[in-house]
This record gives C-alpha cells, sequence and structure tokens, in this order.
C-alpha cells in the first residue's frame, strides 16, 4: 500500500527517548541530505535537556507536545516495554515511525501497531541496521554474479560480557535479556537468508531477576537450518557464517556492523570485500526510510512487516521454550 508521494523538501524529525541509541541515530541523521532534528521527548527530562543542548531541537515536556509538534517522523529510541505504546500514539497522531528492534515485546502488540499503522496509511519500519549497511548490500549483489549455490545453513551469535552493571539490557521490566536485546538480530539474519521459520529449539539460563543471560536457539527454517546465540556474560566472537552448496561467506565482527567479508568457494577461490561505513552506520538505514516517506511507501521492501512478524514470532518462540515471560504476558 502507497499514499500520496511526499512533496516535503527537509524531513523534520522527532525522537523519544534519549538513550545510548538516540546518540548514534542524530549522529547518523546528519550524514543524511534533507532531514532536520526538530523535537525530543523523553521520559527523564534531565536526559531531554541534555540531548537538546548537545544536538539541537525543541526539548518537549510531554510525548503529547512532540506529537502535536511540526515534524514528519518520529523515531522511537526508547526500551522495548514503550515500543508498542509510542508506536501506536505517533501513528494515531499522523507522523510515520521508524522504532527500534525489537518493535513490540510479542506478536501479539506487533501486530496491533501494523493495525494503527494500515489504519493510519502511514510508514512504519522496525529497526534493523545490518542489510542496510554498504557491506551487506555488496554482498547480496555480488553473489548474483558469482553464487555460492542455495544457502542451507546460517550460524551467527553475540555475547558480550561487558555490558555496564546498570545497563537496561539487565531490566526485566525494560524488557531486557540476551534474546530480546541480542537475538533479535540473530533471528533477522537467519530469517534473511532460509527464509519463515518452521521450528525453535531453545535453551537459556537465567540471572536471579528473571532476565537471560545467555541463549543458544536452533531453528528450522524454510530453506535450512541455523544456529545462533546471544549473551550478556561471555565474551563471543561476533562474527557469522552463511553455508551455500558451492561455498561459504563469512561476516567478520561485528557482523551486525558489518564491513568486512570473506567467500569461500568449493573449486578452491577465495573472495574478500571490504566495504568501510561512516557516521556509526544508522545513516544508511535513516536515509532508506526517508527515501519511503518520500515516495510514499507504507511499508519497507527490506524490513517488511512480514520480517518483523518473522522476527518476533521467533523470539516468541524461543522465550516460550525458556519460560522468559516478561509483565502483562
Amino acid at each position: 500500500m502507497n499514499y500520496e508521494p511526499s512533496t516535503i523538501s527537509s524531513i523534520k524529525w522527532g525522537i523519544i527517548g534519549c538513550g545510548r541509541i538516540a546518540h548514534r541515530f542524530v549522529q547518523g541523521l546528519r550524514d543524511v541530505p534533507d532531514t532536520k532534528l526538530v523535537s525530543v521527548w523523553s521520559r527523564r527530562p534531565e536526559a531531554v535537556d541534555a540531548f537538546v543542548a548537545q544536538y539541537g531541537g525543541h526539548a518537549c515536556n510531554s510525548v503529547e507536545e512532540l506529537l502535536l509538534s511540526d515534524i514528519d517522523v518520529v523515531y522511537i529510541a526508547t526500551l522495548p516495554d514503550s515500543h508498542h505504546l509510542y508506536s501506536v500514539l505517533a501513528l494515531n497522531h499522523g507522523k510515520h515511525v521508524l522504532c527500534e528492534k525489537p518493535a513490540a515485546t510479542n506478536l501479539n502488540l506487533l501486530e496491533d501497531i501494523l493495525k494503527a499503522a494500515k489504519s493510519s496509511g502511514l510508514l512504519f519500519m522496525e529497526g534493523m541496521k545490518p542489510p542496510f549497511f554498504p557491506l551487506y548490500r555488496r554482498i547480496k549483489e555480488y553473489l548474483l554474479t558469482d553464487p555460492i549455490g542455495p544457502v542451507g545453513y546460517v550460524r551467527a551469535g553475540s555475547s558480550v560480557a561487558d555490558c555496564p552493571p546498570e545497563h537496561p539490557n539487565y531490566s526485566h521490566e525494560l524488557i531486557g535479556g540476551s534474546l530480546m536485546q541480542i537475538g533479535v538480530y540473530e533471528a533477522f539474519l537467519a530469517i534473511d537468508w532460509l527464509g519463515n521459520t518452521l521450528k525453535v529449539q531453545t535453551m537459556g539460563r537465567f540471572a536471579d531477576n528473571g532476565i537471560d543471560m545467555f541463549s543458544i536457539v536452533q531453528s528450522e527454517h524454510e530453506n535450512g537450518y541455523a544456529q545462533l546465540y546471544c549473551g550478556l556474560d561471555l565474551h563471543g566472537k561476533g562474527d557469522a557464517l552463511i553455508c551455500g552448496t558451492l561455498g561459504n561467506i563469512t561476516i567478520h565482527k561485528n557482523w551486525w556492523n558489518p564491513a568486512r567479508a570473506t567467500i569461500n568457494y568449493l573449486d578452491g577461490r577465495t573472495v574478500e570485500l571490504d566495504e568501510p561505513y561512516s557516521s556509526g552506520g544508522l545513516n544508511y538505514e535513516i536515509q532508506h526510510f526517508c527515501e519511503l516517506v518520500r515516495e510514499g511507501k507504507t511499508e519497507s521492501p527490506v524490513i517488511r512487516h512480514d520480517m518483523s512478524r518473522e522476527m518476533i514470532g521467533m523470539l516468541d518462540k524461543a522465550r516460550g521454550q525458556i519460560g522468559l515471560r516478561f509483565t502483562g504476558e
């Protein structure tokens, strides 16, 4: 579904949330032409004031003030516990929405967001940066002329042992834990290369506060199998392996900020791909989103609504198997 293409010369952004990812977002936004940061709001007023002092824009006293301000698009940079609330609010106020991952706590809440997006006729996209990086796009383009054959196996993971103790990753109330904070990336990679999820097998180790500190997911997809891991207390390697019948691809660490890959072919050839990225990497995702707004699109062809459904659906299955539940579920 499309709406009328935009004639906006400069896309005006409002940001909800002023945490780490919001700072990285503005770094990327500055590298995207014809965009402007207009309004900022957070649940923490002191964070808003500091953010505006550093980057500009208007500090709003409430989310309603932000949504009624002169903006075209809302970037939701809060923690996952409030993604559903702010996405629906923004769409109902006539604003396009780019929402950080995971877009909702579970599939039922995501469907509620997508219903609001369809009703409003506006663009909604879940933020998932890897496919927009120059290297990831180059891999896909390169394989069109020098394929590795049908892909049947993906192995990927990330475990970050240096998160500070106060990081929201450790908060059960804010939808923390390794699956929701890190595993969503691995879910994307498996689904992108192997198709929809058919079966999931999961093991998880919990902290005293009820979040999963380390989880392992094995999944069967339409076109093959994936082995994935995510953690918050072990030092993982952070690369990814994609295997086809004629070769394999290693996306070197950190695969979710991809810059270098090696393709090994069955015939003995090795191809090295090196594509540095700029401005922290979120600029490519932002550029894509702005193009969709200007073209009158209501859905990204890269991070489709069905892709978001598949990702959170896969995490729902994984959480169900290890007994990880959040408030209200």
